[in-house]
C-alpha cells in the first residue's frame, strides 16, 4: 500500500515539506485510541533472539532509526511503535540554527537515493533536551551531537562538549557527527590530530559523570584505506567505544540521474541504494583489518533486508535506516527483523 498509493502521493511534493507533513500525520495519527497498537502489530517483531548486547547497551533489536530523521527528538516516541531496536536524534548543535538556504532537499528517484544539504538544520540543545524529558523509555535514544556553523574553528570542541554534557542524562549513546559533507570546515573535522583532542576532551567529561555513556564515531563513505587505518588506529589509540559507517556521501559516479539534474541540484551528502556498495565496502574493511576490535553500526543504502544482512555478513553488529525508509515504507523494519530469524 505503501509503496502503491502512499508513496506517489508524496513523492508529488517537495521532500522537505513532505517531511514536516509525514512528522504531523504520525504524531496526530498516533493520538487516536487503539492506533499505537495497530502501528505496533502491523510492524514490530517481538523476540528474544533478535537482541544484541553492544557496548553495555540491550538492544530488543539491532536495526534502528539514523540521525537526521528526527533531529529535534520530536517524534521518537511515535517512531517507536514502527519496530526500531534504537533511534538516533539529532545532528544537535549547541544553538538552534536555520541550516542552509532552501530547497535543500532533493529526491533521485531514479537512483532511490537523496541528495541533502541541510546544513545541520535543528532548534538546538534546549528544544532538544525538553522533547527528551518526554521519553517514555521504549528504546534506546542515541544523540547525536554537532557543532553551530558560525562556531569559529578554535571552539569546535566547545561546542560538543556543551551538548554532550547537556544531553548525557537523556540519552543512551553519544555519536560524534565530525564527517557531515554540508557543514564548514569540513577538513579540520577529519583532521586525526583534531579528532584525539575532540575525543579525549568528551571521554575526560564522561568521567564526570556517575554513569558514562558510549561514544561512537560517524565517519564518511568516501575515505580512503589509508584514511581507514587511521582511524582504526584511532579507535585503538583512544578505546572509542566504536563506529557509524556511513554518512553521506559527495561522490557522484555511476548514478542514473542526468549530470543536467546534478548540476541544478548542486552540492550535498547523497545517500540512499548508490552508496549502499560503498558503505558495506567501508564496513567490511574496518571489520577485516581491525580484527573486528570494535563495533560498528552499519548505515547507507539499507532498502531491503537483504541490504541490511549484506551489511551485517561485512562486519556491522547494528544496522540504522533513513533513505530506505523513506522509499520502501515502514514494513522495511519488520522485513529487516524477520530475516535475521530466518
Amino acid at each position: 500500500m505503501y509503496k502503491a498509493i502512499i508513496r506517489p502521493i508524496l513523492f508529488c511534493f517537495d521532500p522537505e515539506k513532505v517531511h514536516y507533513f509525514t512528522f504531523s500525520l504520525i504524531r496526530n495519527i498516533s493520538r487516536l485510541p487503539g492506533i499505537k497498537g495497530l502501528f505496533k502489530s502491523l510492524f514490530m517483531v517481538e523476540d528474544k533472539r533478535l537482541e544484541r548486547e553492544l557496548f553495555g547497551l540491550k538492544f530488543k533489536n539491532p536495526v534502528g532509526l539514523a540521525a537526521g530523521f528526527d533531529k529535534n527528538a520530536v517524534l521518537y516516541n511515535e517512531l517507536a511503535n514502527f519496530g526500531f531496536g534504537f533511534i538516533e536524534i539529532g545532528t544537535v548543535t549547541p544553538e538552534a540554527q536555520k541550516g542552509n538556504p532552501k530547497q535543500r532537499l532533493f529526491r533521485l528517484k531514479a537512483d532511490q537515493g537523496i541528495i541533502n544539504r541541510m546544513g545541520f538544520n535543528n532548534e538546538g540543545l534546549s528544544a532538544a533536551i525538553s522533547e527528551l524529558k518526554k521519553n517514555k523509555g521504549q528504546l534506546i535514544i542515541g544523540g547525536n551531537i554537532g557543532k553551530n556553523t558560525q562556531t569559529l574553528p578554535e571552539d569546535y570542541t566547545k561546542d560538543y562538549l556543551e551538548c554532550f554534557n547537556a544531553l548525557h542524562p537523556y540519552v543512551d549513546y553519544f555519536v560524534l557527527n565530525v564527517s557531515c559533507p554540508n557543514v564548514g570546515s569540513h577538513a579540520k573535522l577529519n583532521d586525526k590530530d583534531y579528532l584525539l583532542e575532540l575525543i579525549s576532551a568528551v571521554q575526560n567529561a564522561n568521567t564526570t559523570f556517575s554513569k558514562e555513556k558510549p561514544i561512537l564515531l560517524k565517519i564518511a563513505p568516501d575515505l580512503n584505506t589509508q584514511q581507514l587505518d587511521e582511524i582504526i588506529e584511532l579507535i585503538a589509540e583512544t578505546k572509542l567505544d566504536g563506529v557509524i559507517a556511513s554518512n553521506t556521501s559527495v561522490d557522484r559516479s555511476g548514478l542514473k540521474t542526468g549530470d543536467q539534474r546534478l548540476s541544478e541540484i548542486g552540492n550535498g551528502g547523497l545517500s540512499g541504494q548508490p552508496i549502499k556498495e560503498k558503505s558495506t565496502k567501508v564496513i567490511k574493511y574496518l571489520a577485516d583489518k581491525s580484527n573486528k576490535a570494535f563495533p560498528i553500526i552499519g548505515v547507507g543504502g539499507v532498502h531491503s533486508a537483504k541490504d541490511a544482512l549484506d551489511k551485517i555478513d561485512a562486519g556491522a553488529d547494528l544496522v540504522q535506516v533513513y533513505t530506505g525508509f523513506i522509499y520502501e515504507g515502514p514494513s522495511l523494519v519488520k522485513q529487516i527483523n524477520e530475516a535475521l530469524l530466518k
